[in-house]
């Protein structure tokens, strides 16, 4: 009788520390899960212009070393970015390619402020280095080979929601080469769709971003040229921070304006807003 009381007990016991173990794991996982989305919530999302990539990216890793903070960024056209901001994306700063694009979501409500100048854009003309294409401040050389019916493709971004886009298409028909040339355009989704597109040869130029233009990686396969900034509007790069931005975020907008971040952006080819 005592051992089947024993052996009783000895079960129970087992049981539990059976269950108890099972509750302290759930707990752990629950801890462990919480954690998780604190840690996510701590490295917002930030949607920035194609345009600013590899000069934000620099950005980024400058502003991570010095204050141990880390953002995830999203790169896309400016329009496409506000188009997915307006239907809940969860986005916590905007840094568009243009102040228009920023005022569309400040209109509808979803900004803090009315957005801040970080940069101003510049237009590249670009060929691929065996390309027939002649570059030179007017586009004579586009005219040329217009003329002789020898130019085939010709790459800028999607003047419908990428402000380079739009400056490419101002530009082109500042100098009376619009009509001539949208036969011959090839629509990048994005600015760096476009350059990508001479980059690899499918097209014998096109209008980019001077800050995609003027890496290493691209100068080593294509020509370029700094347009003029008087044949296309100022292309004043704005941002803001979105309704529930968070401290990180802010951070990083203020981050972004500081002498460092500023050097940063210069190096790419951008300029301040008081050299307009």
């Amino acid at each position: 009788m005592q051992k089947r009381q024993y052996g009783f007990i000895l079960v129970k016991q087992i049981f539990k520390f059976f269950f108890l173990s099972l509750y302290l794991y759930f707990m752990a996982f629950s801890v462990n899960a919480t954690q998780g989305d604190s840690f996510q919530s701590d490295s917002p999302l930030i949607a920035a212009a194609s345009s600013i990539k590899f000069a934000l990216d620099d950005v980024v890793q400058a502003f991570t070393i010095d204050t141990g903070l880390t953002v995830n960024v999203s790169y896309g056209s400016s329009g496409n970015l506000v188009s997915q901001i307006k239907h809940g994306a969860p986005f916590e700063l905007f840094l568009s390619a243009d102040e228009s694009y920023v005022l569309k979501l400040k209109q509808a409500h979803l900004i803090k402020g009315g957005g801040q100048v970080y940069a101003v854009g510049k237009l590249a003309l670009v060929s691929p280095k065996t390309s027939n294409l002649r570059l030179d401040r007017s586009l004579m050389g586009v005219r040329a080979l217009l003329k002789k019916q020898q130019l085939e493709r010709f790459a800028i971004a999607n003047p419908k929601h990428a402000p380079y886009g739009e400056r490419a298409q101002a530009l082109l028909k500042r100098l009376e080469l619009w009509n001539s040339i949208y036969p011959h355009l090839v629509l990048g989704e994005n600015v760096s769709q476009a350059a990508q597109f001479v980059l690899t040869g499918a097209v014998q130029g096109g209008i980019v971003a001077l800050s995609l233009a003027i890496r290493p990686q691209f100068a080593e396969k294509v020509n370029y040229f700094v347009l003029p900034k008087d044949l296309y509007p100022p292309l004043k790069q704005s941002m803001a921070l979105l309704n529930d931005a968070g401290t990180t975020a802010t951070l990083f907008y203020q981050y972004v304006l500081s002498p460092k971040a500023q050097s940063i952006f210069q190096q790419y080819g951008f300029a301040s807003e008081e050299s307009l």
